[in-house]
């Protein structure tokens, strides 16, 4: 007799009920009801980091500019919870601090890539943040060293309308973040 291998599909709600350890040991995030390990590496945590530490330091040096973070557990419909590696949230829909998991849409996600998660990254994560509201989403390419911004061009706008891919003369900037410019090369430098 052939072995017969069956897929079974998770729900965000059974996703979160895991043991937060369980979830985050290894960067557990569920795409479509499938849990997908995130691997990331020396190259994207550091990428992951200048960016965050950049929109971080904007945020603080101003009222009213914010709130960015690392990692959180974010819910989209009934079968995916993302983790997207930086998240911004404009103010007056920053979670509260005492907020639990997960979290509502931020306003700008950031993925940077990952061995095991890049063709989530660019497809069906890609998706799954257009089709629930998020504003912009920034692809950070290390292997190609690249940001790929995907942007709405007014809050009325239902789907990414607006593509960029900035190297390393560019600056990234946003809509979102007046006055924030952060060079692009600055974030694939060791």
């Amino acid at each position: 007799m052939d072995a017969v291998t069956a897929t079974a599909t998770m729900t965000a709600q059974e996703f979160l009920a895991l043991e937060p350890p369980e979830r985050r040991s290894l960067r557990r995030e569920l795409v479509n009801g499938e849990i997908v390990v995130n691997e990331p590496t020396r190259r994207h945590s550091g990428a992951q980091g200048y960016i965050h530490g950049s929109l971080w330091q904007w945020a603080r040096a101003a009222p009213g500019r914010g709130w960015a973070s690392v990692p959180l557990d974010v819910q989209f419909g009934e079968l995916s919870v993302l983790c997207p590696d930086v998240v911004w949230y404009r103010e007056g829909r920053v979670p509260e601090l005492d907020d639990p998991p997960p979290y509502r849409v931020p306003d700008l996600v950031v993925e940077v890539r990952s061995p095991s998660t890049w063709r989530y990254d660019i497809g069906s994560k890609k998706a799954i943040y257009e089709r629930h509201g998020a504003t912009e989403l920034w692809l950070v390419d290390t292997a190609a060293a690249v940001v790929l911004v995907f942007r709405r061009s007014s809050p009325a706008t239902t789907v990414f309308d607006v593509s960029l891919e900035l190297t390393s003369v560019d600056a990234l900037t946003s809509p979102l973040l007046p006055g924030f410019a952060l060079p692009v090369g600055e974030i694939f430098s060791d």
